[in-house]
């Protein structure tokens, strides 16, 4: 007698309101669907500046995030904000890990993490950028991937300040973006603002690019999955789903 799979709870802190759709949209777009917990923290600037992300990213605000997600039965817990992880280099990131897992006692990430892991395991060596960001806060982004050996090949910063505006970029858009900005010598394209829709469109992204597109909100969901134990290849969600990690 066969037993059907239990669904992945997942739990995600999401800063403000933009693309945060995209979460019960992928955990919809897999089989059993994923429950998902998503809860929006606070932050004092709605910018892309490094001293407004690393008030959005700090320990409090992270702290008062999990409260709410206390006796909500998530397995894994993500801190889903590329730029607000990142720019506080890999003690911050650790630090932002370590407070999750003691306050929820789960496995916890974070968005940053999540790319570099992904990047490992769809096997690329180099890598394109097309970030939102400002110009600043992209370089920051570069100097992280390069924590882990990852070569960047180009980076485009786009200079949007708030996450808002990056939410309103329709399908197009994102498409025209990507096509502006992959290059041959690269395994991948990243785009890194999980303020930016991609769910909806991945498959048409990387049909378009003809590479593999790492997005911020698809690779925050394969880590959570991850993270439980539950990740399986799926179609529809890009080709970093249809392979699995090792270990």
């Amino acid at each position: 007698m066969s037993h059907s799979p239990l669904p992945a709870r997942l739990g995600f802190l999401y800063p403000g309101h933009a693309a945060e759709d995209d979460y019960p949209l992928m955990g919809s777009m897999i089989e059993p669907p994923a429950q998902v917990t998503l809860v929006h923290t606070e932050f004092l600037e709605d910018a892309h500046t490094v001293e407004a992300l690393s008030e959005m990213g700090s320990i409090g605000r992270l702290s008062k995030g999990a409260e709410a997600l206390a006796d909500s039965g998530i397995e894994s817990v993500m801190w889903t904000s590329t730029s607000a992880s990142f720019v506080l280099g890999l003690d911050g990131i650790r630090h932002q890990i370590d407070t999750l897992e003691k306050e929820l006692g789960v496995p916890a990430s974070t968005t940053a993490m999540a790319f570099a892991r992904a990047i490992k395991a769809i096997d690329a060596k180099r890598v394109a950028i097309a970030a939102t960001y400002p110009e600043e806060v992209a370089q920051r982004f570069r100097a992280f991937l390069n924590h882990f050996d990852i070569e960047v090949v180009h980076l485009a910063s786009r200079g949007i300040i708030t996450a808002a505006e990056v939410g309103l970029l329709e399908k197009d858009a994102v498409i025209e973006f990507a096509l502006a900005n992959v290059r041959k010598e690269a395994d991948a394209l990243l785009i890194p603002d999980t303020a930016l829709h991609s769910a909806a469109w991945l498959e048409d992204l990387e049909k378009a690019i003809g590479q593999p597109v790492l997005t911020a909100n698809q690779a925050s969901f394969w880590e959570a999955l991850r993270l439980c134990a539950k990740l399986k290849p799926r179609d529809g969600l890009g080709h970093l789903f249809k392979k699995m990690p090792e270990g």
